[in-house]
């Protein structure tokens, strides 16, 4: 149930790459597609207001990254469109927001908390880091692994909470950044098999997605855990309050 959306994404890439919709390009097909999903979602109560907000504000910090990396030639949208933005689809942005709503729904399925927090203003910094070096590092050198190594010091206290039905267990919150990352990679991999976008070694014939981007995705996890963390702290403050 907490994959609906990313399953929806998925469901709608395959089956846009072998039926052609008329009158329309696919690239704009999947925007409405999208856009009409997340809608439903929130009309039925899958999703609250606050939690379209996070998806919403992450779907803008997705579409700053795709807009930044076409230019630089990371990866391209080769399909024509009317809701293309300097090369890049709109619907792109749905990518990273539907990471923040698989993380809205499980920490409200599995009831989830954390202990060991290391506190808004030391997350929010290392985020940032995480964020700008996105960007950065095709002019200066790649953080990347320093900043992996400060993830696993400033969350080395960090445990997930979560229930299943009647049974509580727990998990290192640095590997959960791992086993979400993995998987991201793998729907990727499932991504760009259906075209939904290209990486420069896979205009000839599609290949697997380099090992490398499971780290650049464990990377960007950590962003969203903070946004969501940090929605859910303060709901749980405002829920106090009212009481």
């Amino acid at each position: 149930m907490s994959c609906i959306f990313p399953v929806a994404i998925f469901g709608t890439l395959a089956l846009s790459s072998v039926i052609e919709v008329p009158f329309i390009h696919r690239y704009d097909a999947i925007l409405l597609i999208l856009l009409g999903v997340q809608y439903l979602m929130y009309r039925s109560g899958l999703e609250t207001r606050d939690e379209i907000k996070v998806i919403c504000v992450f779907h803008l910090i997705g579409l700053l990254l795709e807009l930044y990396k076409v230019r630089m030639g990371s990866w391209s949208y080769p399909e024509l469109g009317y809701t293309k933005l300097l090369g890049v689809p709109l619907y792109s942005g749905f990518m990273y927001a539907s990471v923040a709503s698989y993380m809205c729904q499980i920490w409200r399925r599995l009831r989830m908390d954390m202990t060991g927090w290391p506190g808004l203003t030391t997350a929010a910094l290392l985020g940032g880091a995480i964020y700008f070096n996105f960007f950065t590092h095709h002019f200066i050198p790649d953080f990347r692994w320093w900043l992996t190594a400060l993830v696993f010091i400033v969350f080395r206290k960090t445990w997930i909470i979560y229930r299943v039905r009647t049974i509580t267990y727990r998990m290192p919150l640095s590997l959960a950044f791992i086993i979400v990352g993995f998987f991201i990679w793998l729907a990727e991999n499932i991504a760009t098999f259906f075209d939904a976008w290209k990486y420069p070694d896979q205009h000839q014939t599609w290949q697997l997605v380099s090992f490398s981007k499971i780290s650049s995705w464990f990377l960007l996890v950590i962003i969203s855990v903070i946004i969501v963390a940090q929605l859910k702290y303060v709901k749980a403050s405002r829920t106090t309050n009212n009481s």
